[in-house]
């Protein structure tokens, strides 16, 4: 991206729409590139699967789920580089960016609390029925796996036809992200972009908890 290019949370939000996202080389590097995988990463949202361990873990309620209320803390702990991962995309930049959108009501955040501690979470774009995950992190055990959970749980009660993971991992693999190609995915994106959904994360704890619990009985139902 040329060094005099202002990308702009106006011009970020028109990329997310034409398939394209940016990306940092490293957290310190503050040059940043558009990528338009030739392969695109998804989770189909009805075959979400949910491994029975984790399951266990989320009917133990462990932590305490939240939406939307530490968007530039979670951002900040996406960034930090950690022995499983190590160096990170996010630069400065990118947080002040997403910070920006969040500000606007397009980023949102799943966070998993302990003893009113952050411990885990993870955040991404929405626009109409589409939600683009960003990044995830965990400081305990299993948190970001919760979050992702309620994330999907989220999506699938308010409508959303499009969960973009960008790339597929082996972690993710693990509940379900599969690879399509870019001309697949685009007709999958133009559909969600056409669909008039909203992220509702002030949904009383007693839907979002009947929402997980009703994505675990149809996990349970596809193992």
């Amino acid at each position: 991206m040329p060094k005099d290019f202002e990308l702009t949370p106006e011009t970020l939000l028109r990329a997310y729409t034409i398939g394209i996202f940016p990306m940092a080389e490293s957290r310190d590097n503050e040059d940043l590139y558009w990528l338009d995988p030739e392969d695109r990463g998804i989770i189909p949202l009805e075959d979400f699967h949910v491994p029975r361990k984790l399951r266990q873990t989320i009917r133990q309620h462990r932590f305490e789920v939240r939406f939307d209320t530490a968007c530039r803390e979670v951002i900040a702990a996406c960034a930090e580089p950690g022995k499983a991962r190590g160096e990170t995309w996010i630069n400065g930049q990118i947080q002040d960016l997403y910070g920006a959108l969040f500000d606007k009501g397009y980023v949102h955040t799943v966070e998993c609390w302990r003893d009113d501690k952050l411990v885990g979470g993870l955040y991404g774009v929405s626009l109409s029925g589409a939600f683009f995950g960003e990044s995830m992190f965990s400081r305990e055990t299993n948190a970001s796996k919760v979050a992702l959970v309620h994330l999907v749980a989220l999506l699938r009660h308010c409508g959303y036809r499009l969960l973009d993971t960008q790339f597929v991992t082996e972690h993710l693999q693990k509940f379900g992200a599969i690879e399509i190609p870019r001309e697949d995915y685009h007709v999958l994106l133009n559909n969600a972009l056409n669909c008039e959904v909203m992220f509702q994360g002030d949904l009383s704890p007693e839907t979002v908890a009947g929402a997980v619990e009703s994505l675990l009985q149809s996990s349970t139902q596809t193992s």
